[in-house]
C-alpha cells in the first residue's frame, strides 16, 4: 500500500492525518502537483492528489480514501457505528467539501480582491455557525474523533494561510482547534511545510 499526497495539499493532509490517527504504517510519498510523474497521472486520470494504490485497486478523491482506510483498518474507528449517525458524518463531510473546501484555491491563488473577500467571509461565516457544537461535545459527534474532525482540523489550521480570524463568537471552535492541534496524531500527521504555516521559521 502507497499513498501520493501533496505537501501542502488540505485534501493529502486530511488523508494522511486519518493514518496518523490510526497508526497505519505505509509509505507516503510527498509530490508536486505542478510536477506530477506521468505514471502517477496514468493512474489518476483527473491527475490530483492524494492517490492510494493498495495492491491492484487505486484510489482517488480523499473522502473517498478515508473511508477506505476506516474500513481497511476497522480499529480505531473513525465513522459512527450508529447508521444514522454514520449518515450524518458523510453529510457533514460532503457539505465541509462542497461549502469550504472548495475556496481553497480561490484564498491561496486568486488575484481577484473581491473574490477572495467574500471566500474569507464565507468560511468565517460558516466556522462561526458551528460554534454551538463544540460546547456540548469534545468532537463533532461526541467523544471520540472522527473522519470529518480529520477533516475540519486541516481546514482549522489552515486559517492564517487564508488570512481569516474567527470572531468572539466562534471561540469553542477555536479551543476545539487547540485541542486537535495538541494531538500527537495531528503533530505527526504535518509536513515541514505545514508546519511552517503557523510556525514560521527562525531567521
Amino acid at each position: 500500500m502507497k499513498l501520493y499526497a501533496g505537501v501542502v495539499c488540505p485534501h493529502s493532509h486530511r488523508t494522511r492525518l486519518v493514518l496518523s490517527e490510526k497508526d497505519i504504517a505505509i509509505e507516503v510519498e510527498l509530490v508536486d502537483p505542478a510536477a506530477m510523474p506521468e505514471d502517477l497521472r496514468d493512474l489518476n486520470p483527473y491527475g490530483d492528489l492524494p492517490v492510494l494504490v493498495d495492491r491492484g485497486l487505486v484510489l482517488y478523491n480523499s473522502s473517498i480514501i478515508m473511508e477506505y482506510l476506516d474500513e481497511r483498518f476497522p480499529h480505531p474507528p473513525l465513522m459512527p457505528i450508529d447508521p444514522i449517525n454514520r449518515a450524518q458524518a458523510r453529510l457533514m463531510l460532503w457539505r465541509i467539501d462542497r461549502d469550504w473546501f472548495s475556496l481553497h484555491q480561490v484564498l491561496t491563488e486568486s488575484s481577484k480582491k473581491a473574490e477572495v473577500t467574500a471566500a474569507r467571509k464565507t468560511l468565517r461565516d460558516g466556522l462561526t455557525a458551528i460554534a454551538p457544537v463544540f460546547q456540548q461535545h469534545e468532537f463533532v459527534f461526541g467523544a471520540e474523533p472522527t473522519l470529518v474532525d480529520c477533516a475540519l482540523t486541516v481546514l482549522l489550521w489552515r486559517l492564517p494561510v487564508y488570512g481569516i480570524e474567527l470572531p468572539a463568537p466562534a471561540r469553542p471552535v477555536l479551543r476545539y482547534a487547540e485541542r486537535m492541534f495538541a494531538r500527537s496524531a495531528f503533530r505527526n500527521s504535518l509536513t515541514e511545510q505545514e508546519f511552517e504555516m503557523r510556525h514560521a521559521p527562525s531567521a
